[in-house]
Parts: C-alpha cells; structure tokens; sequence
C-alpha cells in the first residue's frame, strides 16, 4: 500500500491534479482550503462527495492542483481525481464509488463552432428577399 497516492481527473477542459495521503481531512485546492475555492455548498459538496460516500472525511489529507474551464468543470474534475486515488489506496470502495458513477469521465465537452454559422449549430437569420 502507497504512502503517497497522486491521480489525475478531468471534466470538459479542466484538469484536476490530486495528492492523497494519510493525515486529518484537511483539503487544499489550489494553495487555498476547499471553503474559499468552492463557496457554493452544493459545488463543495459534488467535488468531496467520494470522501462522503466512502465515509473517510477525516483519514486523508487532499492537496489538489485544478486548472482550465470554470467552476462546475473543475468540481467534476476534483470529484473523479478523488474517486481514483480512493480507489488505488483501497480497492474496496471501487463498488460504492462504482455504483455512484463517481469512477466514470464525462466525455460531454463543447462541441466546435462550424464556418458559416453563428455558433456550432445555430444558422444566421434567412432572408427570403
């Protein structure tokens, strides 16, 4: 069993980077405690919902590293770093983050825009005179 467990989770364009190891249930995303980076609940919530469901809030210290897209990106990103360093540090919990589909990478992203529209699907207004 390692120490020190480093993972990777991402989310549309963000890239959450996340160090487990053992300590107090301290959280740090970038340099800053998780209540500063995340002031929504709900958002604070989503990104330590794994920590919750495997009931093991106060046996980690979190340091994560998040960059790219916006809030709800990067919340996602943090949520499944998390989930696959609980899974590495303890295989058991793999069913309970399985079930909750915390161990799955949403592959929704932006679709592009396209030459000769307003946006990817949207058209310009058509002029029959």
């Amino acid at each position: 069993m390692k120490e020190v467990i480093d993972t990777v989770g991402r989310r549309k364009t963000s890239v959450a980077r996340v160090i487990l190891s053992p300590g107090k249930g301290r959280v740090i995303i970038n340099k800053l405690p998780v209540e500063e980076y995340f002031k929504d609940e709900f958002k604070r919530q989503q990104a330590l919902r794994p920590l919750a469901l495997t009931e093991k809030m106060d046996e980690f210290d979190i340091r994560v590293n998040v960059q790219g897209g916006g809030v709800s990106g990067q919340c996602g990103a943090v949520s499944l770093a998390i989930a696959r360093a609980l899974t590495e540090f303890d295989e058991t919990s793999r069913v309970v983050l399985k079930t909750e589909k915390l161990l799955t990478r949403d592959p929704r992203m932006v679709e592009r825009k396209k030459f000769g529209r307003k946006k990817a699907r949207k058209r310009f207004q058509f002029s029959k005179r």
